[in-house]
């Protein structure tokens, strides 16, 4: 994960609130927002990065 915004260039630690996109362009919360949730490289949707450590929670398919 990278460990900068890269609008801004703020520090982004393991478990901050940061977001990417399908390249893995990475922003923080601020910037994702001024930008409304839109890539400045590839104009892709931001979502919320998954935090390191996260428990994932699957369900069996039927």
């Amino acid at each position: 994960m990278r460990k900068k915004c890269e609008k801004c260039s703020v520090e982004l630690q393991d478990q901050s609130d940061a977001y990417i996109c399908v390249h893995e362009c990475t922003y923080c919360e601020t910037c994702t927002s001024e930008m409304n949730h839109v890539c400045m490289n590839c104009n892709g949707e931001l979502v919320r990065r998954p935090k390191a450590g996260a428990q994932i929670v699957s369900c069996q398919l039927s």
